[in-house]
């Protein structure tokens, strides 16, 4: 008689196992540029510059990729953690928050631009 962990495994190996989507190639500099407008979404306020809808604009690049859940998941999570990261460092708006939003927008850009130049359809 076999031994119970035997079956077990067998059992497990037989069951089918679920198929997870691969990442398309773009997809930690998209996570970056979620960091990036989530980062812009929090400061830009703080400075003054009411103009851009930063969180509309995730909205937008998400519908435009269209992710599949997980994906989305964490094109959503990169953004909420680049929100994070300057809330836990800023209440108002000085001259280093200033130096980081024109920073951000600069890496922003050339990052989009990357993106859409290399795969877009």
């Amino acid at each position: 008689m076999r031994p119970v962990w035997r079956l077990c495994l067998l059992a497990l190996l037989a069951a089918p196992s679920p198929v997870l989507a691969v990442d398309p190639p773009y997809q930690g500099q998209m996570e970056r540029l979620s960091e990036i407008l989530g980062s812009l979404y929090m400061l830009t306020p703080l400075c003054g510059d009411r103009t851009t809808d930063w969180r509309g604009q995730m909205a937008e690049l998400i519908d435009l990729d269209e992710p599949d859940d997980d994906r989305r998941a964490r094109l959503a999570g990169a953004f909420n953690a680049g929100y994070e990261a300057y809330a836990r460092f800023y209440r108002s708006c000085t001259p280093s928050a200033e130096i980081a939003i024109t920073r951000l927008l600069t890496e922003g850009e050339t990052l989009a631009r990357d993106i859409h130049q290399r795969y877009a359809e």
